[in-house]
């Protein structure tokens, strides 16, 4: 045979199987996607603890997706703990920006390593003529994050970088997460959780900020993007008081509960 002629079988051969693979429906990975996602929650949660005192919060975030792996997103929501609990008269908004990168290492092992911020807009926590001046810093804090994904169970461990949520001398602050799915069939998702904070220097035996956390969610995929949650959730944090969880009312930040949300996803 030619060249010309293996030039043209070649030719051939290659339009064929791409006309094959159009035809099944196949197409090229994108190099990236976005996603966006609003929804509401009757209880807004954080490692258990109370960031609304108890009352509802409308959340939104769009996250970007590359196909290398890497990624970035951000986060909005109303909060109320940094004026009730840190004493600010600004901060009612939480803007989280976060990135980083997740690959697989096996066919059931992954990892994801990052760095996320969570800025409380325009909040004077800790400022002169708050009611926690002295007592507390600037609550936005950032944390870096590595998070490893063994079949349906998650092991993550995120650890701030400086001040955790304007608590003075909070440097190194840890949160430690086990958390899994299970997939029920009919669109339910049972996803148990325990975490333990802790956050050194605080109170007279520099462990006053620390607790652990447990919660058990039941998610149903509705379609079209479409999900509700119902969660019951619960902390070990000390009770009465003064005690560390305890807001400038007295209201108990680590009570449990039980939550509801919903989350269009698009």
């Amino acid at each position: 045979m030619k060249p010309a002629q293996r030039l043209a079988l070649a030719l051939v051969t290659a339009l064929a199987a791409a006309h094959g693979a159009q035809a099944e429906g196949l197409s090229p990975e994108p190099e990236y996607s976005l996603s966006y996602n609003i929804g509401a929650v009757s209880d807004y949660r954080v490692r258990g603890i109370a960031q609304t005192d108890a009352k509802p919060a409308v959340q939104g975030g769009i996250d970007l997706a590359l196909k290398s792996g890497l990624y970035a997103g951000t986060f909005l929501s109303n909060v109320a703990w940094v004026k009730h609990y840190n004493g600010a008269s600004r901060g009612g908004v939480e803007w989280d920006l976060y990135g980083g990168y997740k690959d697989a290492i096996t066919s059931d092992l992954a990892f994801d390593a990052g760095v996320i911020s969570y800025q409380y807009v325009n909040n004077d926590s800790g400022a002169a003529g708050t009611a926690g001046a002295g007592l507390f810093g600037n609550a936005t804090t950032a944390e870096v994050y590595l998070n490893l994904a063994y079949k349906n169970f998650n092991l993550k461990v995120n650890r701030s970088i400086g001040g955790f949520l304007g608590n003075i001398d909070s440097s190194g602050s840890l949160y430690v997460d086990l958390n899994a799915a299970f997939d029920l069939g009919n669109g339910f998702t049972l996803l148990p959780h325990v975490g333990h904070q802790t956050i050194p220097h605080q109170g007279a035996s520099g462990h006053a900020g620390d607790y652990t956390d447990a919660s058990l969610a039941l998610s149903k995929d509705l379609g079209d993007g479409l999900s509700v949650t119902a969660t019951a959730l619960a902390t070990n944090t000390r009770k009465g008081a003064g005690t560390f969880y305890h807001d400038l009312k007295d209201r108990d930040l680590g009570k449990a509960a039980l939550t509801l949300g919903v989350k269009y996803a698009f």
